[in-house]
């Protein structure tokens, strides 16, 4: 027995809401970053090298959201055909790992923004950089049409580079007082 709710699955087993559902949440969570990024505190911060400008967030995270979303699509449509116990428990565990890394997703932008916890936000985005590693490895050996990890490996890594960004954001501004 599964320890995701069957409506997890329903939406997951629709092309369409695999694919908005993160889309949508990845956009409600930005809207704190739109306004945040314009504020004092995050424009006299020292940004690390190699950061880019703020337009590049919104279409690459819509292209990542989307991404992981079909890849949630595609564990399902496995979960679903999967003949042996191994299998739906290995896909069964890929999705627990989709939701999971979608909740840490989503937590990172009001913690690093929001909150203005850089340090907070840096542990988030290393847990939820392995829980996409994890989840692309359980998703890898499942029986899909098109491999999934084609789809994730955009993801990780952008999880690395914006690993990156938010160390950097820590350590050229720890001393800084707000």
């Amino acid at each position: 027995m599964s320890p995701l709710p069957e409506i997890f699955f329903d939406i997951a087993r629709n092309p369409i809401f695999a694919v908005g559902l993160p889309i949508g949440l990845g956009a409600a969570s930005g809207f704190i970053t739109g306004q945040t990024s314009r504020s004092n505190w995050f424009t006299t911060m020292s940004p690390p090298p190699g950061n880019p400008p703020k337009e590049v967030f919104g279409p690459v995270w819509t292209v990542l959201y989307g991404l992981m979303g079909y890849a949630s699509h595609l564990t399902v449509r496995s979960f679903d055909a999967a003949i042996t116990p191994q299998a739906t428990a290995q896909a069964d565990q890929a999705l627990t790992l989709y939701y999971a890394q979608l909740g840490l997703n989503l937590l990172w932008t009001p913690l690093f923004f929001g909150a203005k916890q850089k340090e907070i936000a840096l542990g988030n985005i290393l847990a939820l950089t392995g829980t996409v590693l994890a989840m692309t490895v359980k998703m890898h050996g499942l029986n899909t049409p098109f491999s999934t990890t084609w789809f994730l490996a955009p993801y990780c890594a952008w999880l690395g580079y914006a690993s990156y960004l938010n160390a950097g954001y820590v350590f050229l501004n720890r001393d800084r007082k707000y």
